[in-house]
């Protein structure tokens, strides 16, 4: 895995796609990470990153 030292940008930020798929929806990032395209990730270590999702009030109507 990546351990990102000598980027500017710290941890996460970092870490870049080594695999895509995105006819099922997710990425592996080189730091082991599973990116979900709703914005979820599964952590290396089993951890889970919620979705970041958008108040109802902030979503934009169709017209």
């Amino acid at each position: 895995m990546c351990s990102h030292q000598t980027s500017d940008r710290p941890g996460r930020e970092a870490a870049h796609i080594v695999a895509a798929h995105p006819e099922q929806g997710w990425s592996l990032r080189c730091d082991g990470a599973i990116v979900f395209d709703d914005t979820g990730e599964l952590l290396p270590d089993g951890s889970v990153v919620a979705p970041r999702r958008l108040p109802v009030g902030q979503l934009a109507a169709a017209a």
